[in-house]
């Protein structure tokens, strides 16, 4: 379980340039490749909150939140890297269950979302300014709730925790074929 606490809520907090997952996902300071050309017509969504391969989206801690991450999700992977609808689907179901861990559990009032890719890899971050490490319970068949990571530790092939000086970053890997 999560815990709430105080303290970043509203602040910035940029990854510093010496952060180890930065330097391994392309963050500054690193020899980034170019981002291909997108497939088709950059989606809306990403005109009105910002663009999560650039760098960090803020977005407000409220259960419509997750809606917005989903998409952003969905149109980064099926339009800018054009990978597969299960792929973008599987995602698209990780990026909600981190959101809402987010939402539900850290009382913050934003949270970030951020999303890179590597020679065949995705990676996609939530930031909030929870210390409170989640969980993975063990999931009987008949259990309503507590799916959650546990849908996170199948989906995904890696996932963790970030602690960072104030909040934590979870995140989650998928493997994908480069084209």
């Amino acid at each position: 379980m999560m815990g709430g606490m105080a303290g970043l809520e509203g602040m910035e907090q940029p990854r510093p340039e010496s952060d180890p997952a930065a330097a391994r996902w392309g963050g500054p300071g690193t020899d980034r490749k170019p981002v291909p050309a997108p497939c088709g017509p950059v989606p809306a969504a990403l005109d009105l909150v910002g663009e999560p391969t650039i760098g960090e989206v803020r977005l407000p801690s409220r259960p419509q939140s997750a809606g917005i991450a989903r998409r952003l999700t969905a149109a980064v992977l099926l339009k800018q890297w054009c990978l597969t609808p299960q792929l973008a689907e599987h995602a698209v179901l990780l990026v909600s269950e981190l959101v809402g861990n987010a939402v539900r559990h850290t009382g913050a009032r934003m949270f970030g979302l951020r999303m890179l890719r590597r020679r065949g890899w995705i990676r996609i971050e939530v930031r909030d300014p929870s210390r409170g490490l989640p969980c993975l319970m063990p999931v009987q068949e008949m259990d309503v709730s507590g799916r959650g990571l546990f849908l996170v530790d199948k989906l995904s092939d890696r996932w963790g925790v970030d602690l960072l000086p104030r909040g934590k970053t979870t995140w989650v890997e998928m493997r994908v074929t480069d084209c």
